[in-house]
């Protein structure tokens, strides 16, 4: 009977501390030092949400930079319900996906280079990666000036601008969030309006 009573007794005292005080303590040491990472990453435009800084969107236009396929299911980068589309190097559902997004990059820029950067026709391991790389984004640069009126020059000012570089200067590869340029290509269309 002792031997019960002491292991409900640990039982509930870890519930209590792993189950309730260290989540609550590490939520609000959370708040208290990243509140902006502890909100989402969320970015703001004229006092609305429009967006996360950790999640990407879909953007089709022509004068928009496109970010990596999404494999999430239902709809594109739906964060509810994240997951990666489990296709192998060798899976030919992967290699007819590719060739597809190849004809849309094509069909949307004649002009580009023949040979698309590799995160632009795959999708990330979560469906939801708002980043692509740098020579995803130089790629797109002509068919977004040509299509915003703007020279080339200027949106690989833009894109320049905004390359992220390994985290902590080591980790991952430089990258481009897609949302903070297409957000910085609007601004810069309407400034020259």
């Amino acid at each position: 009977m002792t031997l019960i009573r002491t292991a409900l007794v640990t039982f509930a005292l870890m519930m209590l501390v792993t189950g309730t005080l260290y989540p609550l303590a590490m939520t609000a040491l959370v708040q208290l030092l990243m509140p902006k990472q502890a909100g989402g990453s969320l970015i703001f435009k004229n006092g609305a949400a429009i967006g996360s800084r950790l999640i990407g969107q879909e953007f089709k236009g022509p004068g928009y930079f496109w970010g990596r396929l999404s494999a999430t299911d239902f709809s594109p980068y739906n964060a509810a319900a994240s997951s990666g589309s489990n296709l192998g190097p060798l899976s030919t559902d992967l290699r007819v996906a590719a060739r597809q997004r190849l004809e849309v990059l094509r069909a949307a820029d004649p002009d580009a280079a023949e040979n698309a950067p590799v995160d632009l026709v795959t999708a990330s391991g979560s469906g939801l990666d708002p980043h692509i790389s740098p020579a995803s984004a130089y790629y797109q640069a002509g068919r977004v000036a040509r299509s915003r009126g703007l020279a080339v020059e200027q949106v690989r000012a833009l894109i320049s601008g905004h390359i992220e570089g390994r985290s902590l200067g080591l980790l991952g590869e430089p990258r481009v969030n897609v949302l903070l340029l297409n957000l910085a290509l609007d601004e810069e269309a309407a400034r020259l309006k």
